[in-house]
């Protein structure tokens, strides 16, 4: 009888065992009824800078139905209003900082839609905690923030996105579709234009010091940069037009009307950049000089290395600030030349293929010409550009490695660098010493593997800045 007591009690045991073991698989959402999500299925993300683009991106996040916003972090209560009353359970925070060491056991992704000079020391905080990222564009504010957020994503394993949602869309890949069918040829150089700025720039730093609104924490929107006296108007949109904050219409919209040829071509980073600069005469023969304030228009060539895709070095012109590049003869005089005041243009020694803002709509040229069908190669992404946050949320929810990201730091760690590189030549061709330009008439040599011009050493200053004390970013390579 003992015998057999041991016996019955094993496989009482061996059932109790296979019954635990089945209801543990089932599903979370069969236990909750039909539409019901699981917490565990959820990303619990966490934003950082939660009004204008900032709302618009946990909106979009919180669209996916796959996002959980948990926590809200703003410098300004005023601009936070609409998030922190859309999603109430959100825990609010004022300071990244304070979130992040509190919280940061129950958050899984992190985003990050400050403003510029603020993005590396956030996302880099998050990623060191391991948290996936989603940084607005561009990713940083200085060349060797970028390096710092490409190799930082590479080291932590964290699932990234930039958010240039263009690189999303549609016309991006059939853009890559016809490059790929030989439509236009060898690729020649590349044009890219913005109307931007919409704000000023060329300007001097106001002289009359203003109040601080009472929902703004003016110390924490500084963050790294330099203290300085509250003025009007800087916050929430001018700040672009300003380097201690801002990386002017190249860092607005750079990152959207490059993003294709660049990642089309598997460019990395750039030989060399010139740039040219408006001027603003202050009276007859008197340059005025604003050297906190982006230069009203700008137009720069940067030269990318040969790759796999080209027969050779690749030639991209940007401009800004209404410059646009010649209308190519094949463009009827009634057709629009991008979507009016951006574009882009593909030239090749076939072909050429011209497309609006964020690579939509993209045409080869002439549009009377009928082309041979090509098929598609490059699976679209659900929703286009629309459905840029929603792949990120399922990314993240994959786990590094498991899905393809439109713009992980792989490729916009690189575009936002080269950007940058474009901004050098900017500030370089714009820097006065001892009365003159030096950098006016110069082509900036780069050394990429130290990450320094090595003929204008006086521009260097600009590839990292100095922080200011509290606020430093010390990340290793």
């Amino acid at each position: 009888m003992e015998e057999n007591s041991k016996e019955n009690r094993r496989d009482f045991i061996k059932k109790t065992a296979v019954l635990a073991a089945g209801v543990s698989i089932v599903p979370r959402h069969v236990l909750g009824g039909a539409g019901y999500r699981a917490p565990s299925d959820m990303l619990q993300v966490a934003s950082i800078g939660v009004g204008g683009m900032g709302k618009s991106d946990v909106n979009n996040f919180h669209k996916s139905g796959k996002a959980h916003i948990a926590y809200l972090c703003d410098v300004d209560r005023a601009r936070a209003k609409d998030s922190v009353e859309k999603f109430p359970k959100a825990k609010f925070y004022t300071d990244f900082r304070e979130m992040l060491d509190k919280e940061h056991k129950h958050i899984d992704a992190v985003s990050v839609s400050t403003p510029d000079h603020n993005h590396a020391i956030q996302a880099l905080a998050a990623m060191e905690l391991g948290k996936h990222v989603y940084v607005q564009k561009p990713l940083a504010h200085d060349v060797w923030e970028a390096r710092a957020l490409t190799h930082a994503a590479k080291k932590y394993k964290v699932v990234t996105q930039m958010g240039n949602q263009g690189a999303s869309g549609d016309g991006v890949r059939q853009m890559r579709e016809w490059v790929d069918a030989g439509l236009i040829g060898d690729l020649l150089e590349v044009y890219a234009w913005t109307d931007r700025p919409v704000w000023p720039q060329g300007i001097a730093w106001p002289a009359k010091k203003a109040t601080v609104p009472s929902t703004l924490d003016w110390d924490k929107w500084l963050g790294t940069a330099p203290y300085t006296d509250y003025i009007d108007k800087l916050v929430p949109f001018n700040w672009r037009g300003w380097w201690p904050y801002g990386t002017g219409a190249l860092g607005d919209m750079g990152c959207h009307n490059l993003e294709a040829p660049f990642s089309i071509y598997g460019l990395q980073y750039v030989k060399d950049v010139q740039a040219s600069v408006g001027t603003v005469y202050v009276d007859e023969f008197k340059r005025g000089y604003f050297p906190e304030s982006c230069p009203p228009s700008s137009s720069v060539t940067l030269t990318f290395p040969k790759t796999a895709k080209t027969k050779g070095d690749v030639k991209i012109h940007w401009m800004d600030g209404g410059i646009q590049p010649p209308r190519p003869d094949e463009l009827e005089p009634d057709e629009k030349f991008g979507n009016g005041g951006n574009g882009i243009l593909l030239i090749g020694k076939k072909g050429k293929i011209l497309a609006d803002t964020y690579a939509a709509n993209p045409r080869l040229l002439p549009t009377s010409k009928r082309y041979k069908d090509v098929k598609e190669k490059y699976a679209r992404v659900p929703g286009g550009a629309s459905g840029h946050w929603a792949q990120w949320v399922e990314g993240c929810l994959a786990g590094y490695g498991k899905m393809e990201m439109s713009a992980p730091f792989e490729i916009s760690g690189p575009l936002t660098e080269a950007l940058l590189m474009a901004n050098l030549a900017i500030r370089g061709a714009d820097l006065r010493i001892d009365n003159k330009y030096p950098g006016r008439s110069l082509k900036l040599l780069w050394d990429n593997n130290n990450m320094r011009v090595t003929n204008f050493e006086e521009v260097n200053q600009f590839v990292k800045r100095t922080y200011r004390p509290g606020w430093e970013i010390d990340y290793k390579f």
